[in-house]
């Protein structure tokens, strides 16, 4: 049977092989250390696990609104306005099944055949296929490694055609882990208000900053690029419900009801139980970001130095997020490989750890190491990785 075209579209993951090996060898018996964790390794707050057990009890299991409950709604908007400093009415916001479902469903309703968005590379591995899968064409800038990788204005400009959508933003980034500051965001925000440019400003990963850099949402700046901006967000990574999958966007009215429209008619409405732990994990006073991170801090801060340590291996310190995203070109040249996916391939069969290669960021000299586990065994990685990387020379 032939397949819809749309789907014959997508890249297969290139870390797909790797997980597959990786499984495999744990099945063998193998100590296989895995670095690709995209989630964090806590587990989600109790008052929240206790909140949707009540609202099982409860009765709370029915059909909600496509655009989430109401009182989530309210407790999302007063998130906005009192971290970010942000007004937006309940029908500015879109609860969604995460924070991914909120990026699909926006492309959806955003994009015709043809259309442009332009994203920086490094980028997340979904936002290319996403766009693809609703007809437009991703516009792949690569963001330099000496501006730590971030998109500048010069950049942005010169990309955009007659055909240009929407432009995304993500701070801090997977997989890089660095961010923009305010005004890196004017600038570019100045050239999206020109050309009357889309922002999808991603912010799922705002919790997650180890330095004094505070987090800046593009649509903060002003008025006019609060009206170009749709907001991205979810509980995932700031309240380790990563399987829960609540996420949500805020923006113009009028997108977020024709994405409430398609919701109807693709998942109904996200979970209900899943709703009502994510309003008690913004309802209450507790808050659970704080252990996760000074344990992701002090590991950053442990995993970067043994990483950089590393012949061959270049890495500028990220300041948010849970990855590191080192330059191994240099490494995996010393070592006879012709790629970075083939000398990740090498590390995984003969020291046993699972790195995620760049490629599938649009950054092949790159890998990605998720600092989402133990200090024990995110020493022992590092530990096993200068053993290989020593032992090919």
């Amino acid at each position: 049977m032939e397949l819809a075209n749309r789907v014959k579209t997508l890249t297969p993951s290139s870390t797909l092989a790797i997980t597959a090996k990786a499984k495999r060898l744990k099945e063998e018996g193998h100590n296989v250390i895995g670095l690709g964790a995209g989630e964090p390794d806590f587990n989600t707050p109790q008052y929240i696990i206790e909140a949707a057990k009540a609202a099982m009890d409860n009765g709370m299991t029915k059909y909600t609104p496509s655009s989430g409950v109401l009182e989530l709604r309210k407790a999302i908007s007063a998130k906005f306005k009192n971290e970010n400093g942000l007004d937006y009415s309940t029908d500015e916001i879109i609860v969604t099944t995460g924070a991914k479902h909120a990026l699909y469903t926006l492309f959806q309703v955003l994009l015709n055949p043809g259309d442009e968005v332009i994203v920086p590379a490094p980028y997340w591995v979904s936002y290319p296929e996403q766009v693809k899968l609703a007809g437009g064409n991703p516009v792949i800038v690569k963001a330099t490694e000496e501006n730590s990788f971030k998109l500048t204005p010069e950049q942005l400009e010169a990309a955009i055609t007659e055909q240009t959508k929407a432009v995304i933003i993500n701070s801090p980034s997977n997989p890089t882990g660095m961010m923009y500051d305010e005004n890196e965001l004017k600038a570019l925000g100045e050239v999206c208000i020109k050309h009357n440019i889309l922002i999808i400003s991603d912010e799922i990963y705002e919790k997650l900053i180890y330095t004094d850099d505070l987090h800046v949402s593009i649509a903060q700046l002003s008025a006019k690029l609060k009206k170009l901006t749709i907001v991205i967000n979810g509980l995932s990574k700031s309240h380790a419900m990563t399987g829960w999958r609540i996420g949500y966007a805020a923006g113009d009215e009028t997108i977020i009801k024709a994405m409430t429209n398609l919701a109807s008619h693709s998942t109904s409405n996200p979970t209900s139980i899943a709703q009502y732990g994510a309003l008690a994990a913004y309802n209450s006073s507790v808050d659970p970001i704080i252990e996760m991170k000074q344990a992701f801090k002090e590991r950053l801060e442990m995993l970067y130095e043994l990483i950089v340590d590393i012949p061959g291996i270049d890495c500028e310190k990220p300041k948010g997020a849970f990855y590191l995203f080192p330059n191994v070109e240099k490494a995996a040249r010393m070592n006879g490989f012709d790629s970075v996916d083939a000398w990740v391939t090498a590390i995984l069969e003969e020291e046993k750890v699972a790195l995620v290669p760049g490629s599938g960021f649009g950054s092949p000299g790159n890998v990605r190491l998720s600092y989402a586990s133990s200090i024990d065994l995110l020493t022992e990685a590092a530990e096993r990785i200068k053993r290989f990387v020593s032992s090919h020379n």
